[in-house]
């Protein structure tokens, strides 16, 4: 498992500690300011920093309990959106970003590409994560661990029940997972989950089956706009703004009334694995 950029074996490294020089000095009432700087700074992309009025990134991080030294793995970061502030801040705190990501091969190359940046991110580990993903990190090893608009990859690639299980696994008791899904309530979800949206209670039953206990969920994300019935799913609205079922733009597809809802309603929930 190690990486191209400085990267080191995920199941290697969880008897290392952050330096506690960094974790005190970020936990001496700067921490916020330096959290705030990240997601203000001009060097996240400006498709990233637009979204942040969906996706309320320092809120959010707060209410799922980021703190300076912690052991954060992210799973599936597709685009890097939260890679581009955790990373950093793990770097700066003593604390370590770990990337789950699904293609160990291509994937993984673009992931190190984009990312390889030791002096903006820090040494970024990996992990493998997917289907049939063994484990994440030694057992009890992890304080947080985030997933952010995947759960309903899951349920239609059949593996939730497996990725909360490995999930549940790395953390530490006392450890945390920080959900973002598109939520579907009050309609009902589809088979499969193939809209996109995910009812609250699917993600509160499988994570519980694997011993996470729901502590809290937040509106933080929620846009009482976002009514759930769009021609090509949740993503017909933006970022995505799907024109076709096929993928291919239909430049007579009127996106008007989709743009005016903006990006969907989600839930926010914070579980905790029991002491």
């Amino acid at each position: 498992m190690t990486g191209s950029c400085g990267r080191r074996s995920v199941l290697g490294w969880t008897a290392l500690a952050a330096a506690p020089s960094l974790v005190a000095r970020a936990a001496s009432g700067g921490d916020a300011l330096m959290l705030r700087g990240i997601i203000a700074s001009p060097d996240r992309p400006a498709a990233d920093r637009v979204r942040d009025r969906w996706r309320h990134p320092y809120a959010s991080l707060r209410f799922w309990g980021l703190r300076p030294g912690m052991t954060v793995i992210d799973l599936q970061p597709g685009a890097g959106y939260w890679t581009r502030i955790l990373a950093p801040y793990a770097a700066r705190t003593g604390g370590m970003y770990i990337a789950g990501l699904g293609d160990m091969g291509a994937g993984r190359a673009r992931f190190d590409g984009q990312f390889g940046d030791v002096a903006r991110y820090g040494h970024i580990r990996d992990v493998a994560f997917g289907p049939d993903s063994g484990p994440l990190a030694a057992p009890g090893s992890v304080d947080l661990i985030l997933t952010a608009r995947e759960i309903h990859n899951w349920i239609g690639g059949g593996y939730l029940a497996h990725a909360m299980g490995v999930v549940a696994m790395a953390l530490k008791p006392g450890g945390l997972l920080a959900v973002e899904e598109h939520r579907a309530d009050p309609v009902p979800q589809e088979g499969g989950a193939a809209s996109g949206y995910v009812a609250m209670a699917t993600v509160v039953q499988a994570a519980a089956h694997a011993g996470l206990r729901l502590e809290a969920s937040s509106e933080i994300n929620a846009n009482p706009r976002d009514d759930k019935k769009h021609p090509f799913g949740v993503w017909t609205l933006p970022p995505t703004r799907a024109s076709s079922a096929g993928g291919q733009p239909d430049p007579a597809f009127d996106h008007a009334k989709y743009d005016a809802i903006g990006e969907s309603d989600r839930m926010t929930l914070r579980f905790r694995k029991p002491a």
